[in-house]
């Protein structure tokens, strides 16, 4: 188990097609299981294995450790693909991986996706909305495509982040004297 390091954009490997990886390999496992642990490790609902420097076809997708959004839970894919897609939504994406910025993007509504998963049984999973998005959003990764490709105007839907600002130290209890 190990906790990776995010691949920042623009290293080569978040422009390229990933390959196909058979989940029951030994590379299989370590790469499912040091995607989860990076996921699990910081800020995020999704991770592709390009983005840990991974030349493979596998995702993981959580989009319920947004709280603020739903989701049904966590899945792992191996080589994804969307079958299926409906309705249109635009919705503010940002990305591990360009760390700097979001943008708006035009994605599906609705999705279908069917991968295998870790024990190499075909899985189909319906997602909308948000959850929708995200699996758009790491399926792109491994066919080489960011959200930066899938803005319609560079400029006015790209917007750069606030600088994150520490927080504040920690204020002195009332009456309490400064002994130095």
């Amino acid at each position: 188990m190990a906790v990776r390091e995010i691949v920042l954009y623009p290293h080569p490997i978040l422009k390229q097609v990933c390959e196909p990886l058979d989940p029951l390999s030994d590379q299989g496992r370590a790469v499912a299981r040091d995607l989860l642990d990076t996921l699990d490790s910081g800020p995020g609902v999704g991770l592709a294995a390009p983005q840990i420097g991974e030349p493979y076809r596998v995702i993981v997708v959580d989009a319920a450790r947004n709280p603020k959004r739903a989701g049904q839970g966590r899945f792992v894919l191996f080589n994804p693909r969307i079958i299926e897609q409906t309705g249109r939504q635009v919705i503010r994406e940002g990305c591990l991986s360009i760390s700097d910025y979001t943008g708006n993007v035009g994605r599906a509504a609705e999705v279908l996706v069917e991968g295998l998963d870790p024990e190499g049984q075909t899985v189909q999973v319906r997602a909308t909305d948000y959850e929708a998005v995200v699996f758009q959003h790491e399926c792109d990764h491994l066919d080489g495509i960011l959200f930066l490709d899938r803005i319609a105007n560079v400029k006015t839907d790209l917007f750069r982040r606030k600088p994150r600002t520490a927080p504040p130290p920690e204020a002195e209890p009332p009456g309490a004297v400064d002994r130095r």
